[in-house]
């Protein structure tokens, strides 16, 4: 079936102009987030424990709190306990989140662009690249609202709520950065849109994420649990204005799509090889498998019968 996004059906929720340029590059643009995501995101952040040399020293220092202003003091975390230990259910929401704000706001800087093979990026321009990441973040916050629920106010996924969150610090931002404009779509029914000014990212956007960022670094660097639950907590609400929102995310969500594969066969007799394909519907799927994976396979079979010998019970 066709992946995400691809041929002529529009991308929903992304504005007419943006959609040529989301199909073209929405693929590049979510590697560049996962490479910073993965190894400058997780990859990095020091904690301080109870009682360590490292917190001593820290104290010692006179480093000021980069959210109070006042000498750091604590709380640290308690010996013996974890990130997950300490955070508890929000652990890992939280640490999603500041995965992905790391990756919005790295992408932005041309030396880690030229790392990904964009080496015509510019520290004064917003590269293709980067603002097709950013719409995706905005995009992603909007349709994680598919895995709230309402009626038990809670977040099924962590990496969904970690971007409803940063969609949420995009619209705080103001200053028309990122809106949700409410239309009508070719059937009539309501419909939405995920505007991004792009001209807004460096001076606007940049500075949102860099503060927030901060502050979700810093709150887990310290093990400061009540900071770091106020502050994701916040931003974690779904409002009665979400909610309606919300109410047109659902109606409009689309069945999850299905890569259907085509299997290359071999011919026992002339050794030709053929290309067996498949529709792209269901019963094209479960076709496929059938195919692919038979109930016996002779070639596997001689594989496990030539391996039994060295094989122990």
């Amino acid at each position: 079936a066709a992946s995400y996004g691809s041929g002529k059906k529009p991308v929903p929720f992304i504005a007419e102009s943006d959609q040529e340029l989301f199909k073209k590059l929405k693929g590049e643009s979510f590697e560049v987030q996962v490479g910073i995501h993965e190894l400058l995101g997780h990859g990095s952040g020091k904690m301080y424990h109870q009682g360590s040399d490292d917190a001593k020293q820290l104290v010692e220092s006179g480093e000021k709190h980069p959210i109070t202003g006042e000498p750091i003091s604590g709380p640290f975390y308690p010996p013996g306990s974890t990130w997950d230990s300490t955070f508890t259910s929000t652990a890992a929401p939280y640490e999603e989140c500041r995965a992905e704000c790391a990756g919005i706001y790295l992408c932005l800087e041309p030396t880690v662009l030229s790392i990904f093979g964009f080496p015509d990026a510019t520290s004064d321009a917003v590269h293709d690249i980067s603002y097709i990441n950013w719409l995706l973040m905005a995009h992603a916050g909007l349709k994680a609202l598919e895995f709230y629920t309402p009626e038990t106010k809670a977040w099924r996924q962590a990496h969904m709520r970690a971007r409803f969150v940063i969609l949420g610090v995009f619209l705080e931002a103001g200053e028309g950065l990122v809106e949700l404009v409410k239309t009508t779509g070719s059937d009539g029914e309501p419909d939405l849109e995920v505007r991004l000014d792009r001209s807004k990212i460096l001076r606007v956007g940049r500075p949102a994420i860099g503060k927030f960022l901060l502050a979700l670094q810093t709150y887990k660097t310290l093990g400061d649990v009540e900071g770091g639950l106020a502050l994701f907590n916040k931003y974690s609400v779904v409002s009665d204005e979400m909610l309606e929102i919300r109410a047109t995310v659902m109606a409009r969500k689309e069945p999850r799509k299905l890569l259907v594969q085509p299997l290359l066969k071999q011919d026992p007799a002339t050794k030709a090889i053929e290309l067996v394909p498949f529709d792209a519907s269901p019963v094209g799927m479960i076709e496929s498998f059938v195919a692919r994976f038979p109930a016996e396979d002779p070639d596997l079979l001689a594989l496990c019968e030539a391996d039994a010998p060295y094989v122990l019970d």
